[in-house]
């Protein structure tokens, strides 16, 4: 499946299996995928340059430039000051989220060693956050020797009413949830 049609794959394949599935009486009533958020943290006491590095590699993996989410108080255990840099926000809709979440499942997920599939555990919401511990799985970061690894979660935001609903968007979206053992 190409990332051109992914959005169209949702129209054509996910939304009739899931009116199936739950016996909608609407496609509108149909869940669907509303946003993805991509927050990623960063120390306090790492440089400036590196602070600009891990902003322009969370811009290329999401082709959109992200916020600066700055400290809102001051922690002295954290070494944080009010106003201080801490972290990053990319929120993602329409084409870009479509985009982006093709290639996390399609491209990026599957490249991982090891990989056994995602957990199945969703917010209670129909909503789901997954976590990586390293950036440097998308193809667009290049990896150096003296590169800092930096984490990101990555939260689906949909529509659906409960988990069950949530889930199994994401799963025929093509999601790799982890099987459930018996």
């Amino acid at each position: 499946m190409r990332k051109l049609v992914f959005k169209e794959y949702y129209f054509e394949t996910v939304v009739p299996a899931l009116i199936e599935l739950y016996g909608y009486g609407n496609k509108h009533l149909v869940p669907w995928l509303e946003k993805i958020v991509v927050n990623s943290a960063i120390a306090s006491d790492w440089d400036k340059n590196f602070i600009a590095e891990v902003e322009r590699d969370i811009a290329m993996v999401c082709c959109q430039k992200p916020i600066v989410v700055k400290a809102k108080k001051s922690i002295s255990n954290f070494k944080l000051r009010k106003g201080m840099p801490n972290g990053f926000k990319v929120t993602l809709r329409g084409n870009a989220m479509y985009d982006f979440f093709y290639k996390l499942v399609s491209i990026v997920l599957p490249a991982v060693r090891d990989f056994r599939g995602v957990s199945n555990k969703l917010d209670g919401c129909g909503n789901y956050t997954l976590g990586i511990v390293d950036h440097t799985i998308f193809p667009e970061v290049t990896v150096g020797k003296e590169r800092k690894i930096v984490g990101m979660d990555v939260t689906f935001v949909t529509s659906a009413k409960t988990d069950h609903e949530g889930r199994d968007l994401l799963r025929l979206f093509g999601v790799p949830f982890r099987k459930k053992s018996a």
